[in-house]
């Protein structure tokens, strides 16, 4: 099974935490203006998602989105999402903690890009590309 988005450990650890403060959370990466292009963690319900927005899997239990048209640009790429030391300038609920998420890259292997362009079509709004 081939993912597009995957968690460390320690990312994965302060989600477990998190959701045990907030509840259900969501991802959404970050295209771009205040936080740059990382990726934000909200309660479920507190982000809203756009007729665009792309499902790309779920990491430590929780929804991980972007932009279809950030996608464009990314669907080549597996991201995997860390934990770091440092404040960001974020609306992301892991700010408060001292901590930031962060999104990790690497190109796909052209089997691993097959296995995905067969199992499943880039679909907009909580269907997985």
């Amino acid at each position: 099974m081939v993912s597009r988005v995957d968690i460390t450990p320690a990312a994965a650890e302060m989600v477990t935490k998190l959701t045990a403060r907030h509840g259900p959370l969501m991802f959404h990466q970050s295209g771009g203006c205040c936080d740059g292009s990382a990726p934000m963690c909200y309660p479920q319900g507190e982000f809203h998602l756009g007729s665009q927005d792309v499902l790309l899997g779920e990491i430590a239990g929780a929804p991980f989105y972007m932009s279809a048209f950030q996608f464009e640009y990314f669907r080549h790429t597996h991201l995997t999402i860390d934990l770091v030391p440092g404040r960001g300038a974020s609306f992301s609920v892991e700010a408060p903690e001292g901590v930031r998420f962060l999104t990790r890259s690497r190109l796909f292997t052209d089997a691993e890009l097959a296995t995905l362009d067969q199992d499943s079509p880039t679909t907009p709004q909580g269907n997985t590309p």
